[in-house]
């Protein structure tokens, strides 16, 4: 596994717990919005972020694809 990976399941693991929602949940929403895609290509500068910066990115990411 390398380092992006591991950032994406930190991250996965993260949205769930604050949105109170089932993995199966998060791996669908995560899908339908490419938001592995958002993850990886921005990996460089969100992983020195705090874990409430990539949440709040992660739901405005979303929030502009729907």
């Amino acid at each position: 596994m390398n380092s992006i990976q591991i950032f994406i399941l930190f991250c996965l693991e993260a949205y769930k717990n604050e949105k109170k929602i089932t993995g199966k949940e998060v791996l669908s929403e995560f899908e339908k919005y490419n938001v592995f895609d958002f993850l990886s290509n921005f990996h460089d500068i969100l992983h020195t972020q705090s874990m409430k910066y990539i949440i709040d990115e992660i739901n405005e990411f979303i929030k502009n694809r729907k």
